[in-house]
């Protein structure tokens, strides 16, 4: 991007909280935090000063299957973004203080998260949806684990898997390639193995009700169907399928709860990919006197679409939005960084934007009714979390 004065530089790393045995379920999270702290040339200190003192940001992100670190600065510094990067990837510090008090930091972003019910209902679902495997497990981890968890475990896991065979690094902005890939080659030079985990397939049945009883001002509903993997050719289609039913304002679900019976302030959906499977998931807060109701309208709205009930004109405004939200995504080095990051890492391929608006652009009404037919008259999961008991929703698991 030779016009940009931006520039966004990133590792990608193959690990996430599905990799994770339970008894080190957060590790990948609290390795997010750690890699920061310092190396053996630069304290934590140094690292906030030296990326402050050129206007730069840096930041990392843990998921289920991948963890993210990246830094946003000048072109003009990209010298100091790859130095970082590349230290606090080949050579964290891993001091025993440096891990005692980010323990304590973890443990504290834990219990905020326990205070936010919509982040709560989206964990619940999960787990209904992937009982009994990691994918149902928090990002952030059990707090018994990362109260106890020793520097030795968590420097051993980092050894076995942050390494170059597990690892995508992306750049975008004013950069020089051949520049770029030439100092990041250097940098590993010691440590070009790497492992990338084993993964096993979700195989126990989905729990179809899950409900955890709150105090709360407001209910919050979750409801989640399992869908396909991220190689699926389908996913372009279940995209669009997403798009009409909540993806955006004038998605159904949007439409019908929140302008028409202003049940709601917000109501979405999403579609969620893993390497081996996938879900469906809608969520919404609305006050507990009218929960029954959203529920009510959510499932017609989800029924309609099983029963394969979408229009030319739908599907023509969801391929255009998507097609737009894809050549959009180009025009920032941040976002440009990630899509190519993510691509390669996740899918061994990078496509150009144009061939990603040719997949979608091809989707037809057949294609989108038929995965309609095939992912949503699968069996539904429901997540609550309000003033309620599990007997108030048994009637509708």
């Amino acid at each position: 991007m030779p016009y940009s004065n931006a520039l966004c530089l990133g590792f990608w790393v193959g690990i996430g909280s599905r990799d994770e045995p339970e008894s080190l379920a957060g590790v990948s999270h609290f390795l997010e935090h750690l890699l920061f702290k310092g190396t053996s040339s630069r304290t934590a200190k140094d690292i906030a000063e030296q990326i402050d003192s050129v206007g730069g940001d840096m930041n990392a992100f843990t998921t289920k299957e991948y963890t993210a670190f990246y830094i946003r600065l000048l072109a003009d510094d990209i010298d100091l973004g790859l130095e970082i990067l590349c230290d606090i990837l080949t050579d964290p510090s891993f001091l025993e203080h440096e891990v005692a008090s980010e323990r304590q930091v973890i443990l504290e972003e834990v219990l905020m998260h326990l205070d936010e019910p919509s982040d709560l209902v989206v964990e619940h679902l999960f787990e209904a949806m992937y009982p009994e495997h990691p994918l149902g497990r928090d990002v952030l981890g059990i707090p018994s684990v990362i109260s106890s968890v020793s520097v030795e475990e968590i420097k051993s896991f980092f050894k076995k898997y942050y390494r170059p065979g597990n690892m995508v690094f992306s750049a975008a902005g004013n950069l020089d390639h051949v520049k770029i890939a030439s100092y990041i080659s250097s940098c590993f030079t010691e440590n070009a193995s790497g492992l990338k985990p084993k993964r096993q397939s979700p195989s126990a049945t989905a729990v179809p009700l899950k409900v955890l009883e709150r105090d709360t001002e407001q209910a919050q509903i979750a409801v989640g169907i399992r869908a396909i993997d991220r190689h699926s050719p389908d996913r372009y289609a279940l995209s669009a399928i997403n798009q009409i039913l909540g993806g955006g304002l004038a998605s159904r679900l949007f439409q019908k709860i929140r302008e028409e019976k202003g049940l709601a302030y917000s109501i979405g959906s999403e579609r969620v990919a893993f390497e081996d499977t996938g879900a469906l998931v809608v969520s919404v807060g609305t006050n507990p006197a009218n929960a029954e109701q959203v529920l009510e309208l959510t499932n017609t709205e989800l029924d309609a679409i099983a029963k394969g009930k979408i229009s030319q004109d739908e599907l023509n405004a969801a391929k255009k939005h998507l097609c737009a939200e894809a050549l959009l995504s180009i025009e920032d080095s941040g976002s440009r960084m990630s899509r190519v990051g993510a691509s390669l890492l996740l899918h061994n391929d990078v496509l150009s934007v144009e061939e990603i608006v040719k997949r979608i652009e091809a989707t037809t009404l057949e294609d989108a009714i038929r995965v309609s037919r095939t992912i949503f008259t699968q069996p539904k999961s429901l997540s609550v979390v309000g003033p309620f008991t599990v007997d108030d929703w048994l009637g509708y698991s």
